[in-house]
């Protein structure tokens, strides 16, 4: 998707592909939808089987430490600066000294419209960084790849320790064993590929650009300078995996921002007081779970952490549904809704409506 883009190159190609853009995007909406309902399904069972009571459910909110609660919304907020500062980081090769204002809010931003467009926002940030420091877009897509590459290595760990310590937690029986141990191989295999990716990046990227380069000598002297231009933009943007100090200071950033997520989580689980006896071990058991359950992202409802976080409380934790339900909106709210008024007014103050965000998100969607 990302290649189709760019050989488009200009915002007139963007436009001449719109009905096969518009198609991808329904087939992803659509997977995205179908392990969605699958997950819906087994969170109406558990309801069914336990039967959810209102006014316990409103109980459990009425009775949150507000004090904790707003202790979990400053960690929260903080990420999106500590991702700003590793933002800094991958633009230093092109931009040794971006604009950090401008950065801070083109992610508030971004993640606002994750939240109200679902994934395919994930594009309006770099896209943003690209206009503001003015750099090629293709850059910031190679520097928004490696920010995922570095979270999902930390959420991979977590996902690992919250492997080898549920059997502490309950008996997980046959089948849930057999999840949890293919979920084992899954992340030692996604780990190696995300290492081994990190390192071709490092080492050969210019090889690797010049391979490219040669395999496509078929197109014409126009479109061969066009993906030749983009190569090089993407070489750029991964620039910062040369430079040891660089890559040091994005992993400190990428444990900085986790260590927040952790410590949001901690403050939302005391937020409950008597009702959830959360340690930070717990806490990370279940953030291991969770993190996967973001990646399913309705726009403007959320969705995969919602029902994610019941199930693993409820199937692992032994939860009430009730309890359980309450924790996962909370979270929800935290996590994703709180940065949207926030968000909201950076854009406007950008020169941004909801209409253009909209636009954004088309023009950067590869």
């Amino acid at each position: 998707m990302i290649g189709s883009f760019f050989r488009g190159g200009m915002r007139a190609a963007m436009r001449g592909r719109g009905g096969l853009i518009h198609k991808s995007r329904w087939k992803l909406a659509a997977l995205a939808l179908l392990l969605l309902t699958v997950a819906l399904y087994f969170l109406r069972s558990e309801l069914r089987k336990s039967g959810f009571h209102w006014s316990v459910f409103l109980a459990t909110l009425a009775g949150l430490d507000w004090r904790w609660l707003l202790a979990a919304m400053g960690f929260s907020l903080a990420t999106y600066f500590g991702r700003a500062l590793r933002w800094a980081v991958l633009l230093k090769p092109i931009r040794p000294q971006p604009n950090m204002t401008k950065l801070i809010s083109a992610t508030l931003i971004g993640f606002t419209a994750v939240t109200l467009l679902g994934r395919p926002g994930e594009f309006v940030r770099p896209y943003l960084i690209s206009v503001y420091e003015r750099v090629p877009f293709s850059s910031q897509i190679a520097a928004w790849v490696l920010e995922r590459i570095y979270d999902l290595l930390i959420a991979l760990a977590i996902f690992g320790f919250a492997l080898s310590h549920v059997p502490y937690l309950s008996n997980p029986g046959p089948t849930l064993s057999w999840v949890l141990e293919v979920g084992g191989w899954l992340v030692g295999f996604t780990s190696a590929a995300c290492l081994l990716l990190l390192l071709v990046i490092r080492s050969y990227s210019e090889a690797m650009r010049q391979r490219l380069m040669d395999a496509l000598g078929f197109l014409s002297e126009h479109h061969l300078d066009r993906a030749g231009r983009f190569l090089k933009a993407l070489v750029q943007g991964a620039e910062s995996t040369r430079n040891a100090r660089y890559v040091i200071q994005l992993v400190l950033y990428t444990i900085l921002e986790w260590a927040l997520i952790v410590a949001s989580f901690y403050c939302i689980a005391q937020a409950y007081g008597s009702a959830l006896h959360f340690t930070i071990s717990d806490v990370l058991i279940f953030m291991g779970f969770v993190s996967f359950g973001s990646v399913v992202q309705i726009p403007a409802i959320g969705g995969g952490v919602q029902v994610v976080s019941v199930l693993v409380l409820t199937k692992i934790f032994g939860l009430p549904v009730e309890l359980a339900t309450s924790i996962a909106i909370m979270i929800w709210l935290i996590s994703f809704v709180v940065i949207v008024p926030i968000g909201l007014v950076a854009a406007l103050h950008e020169g941004l409506s909801w209409g253009k965000l909209r636009e954004l998100e088309r023009e950067a969607l590869p």
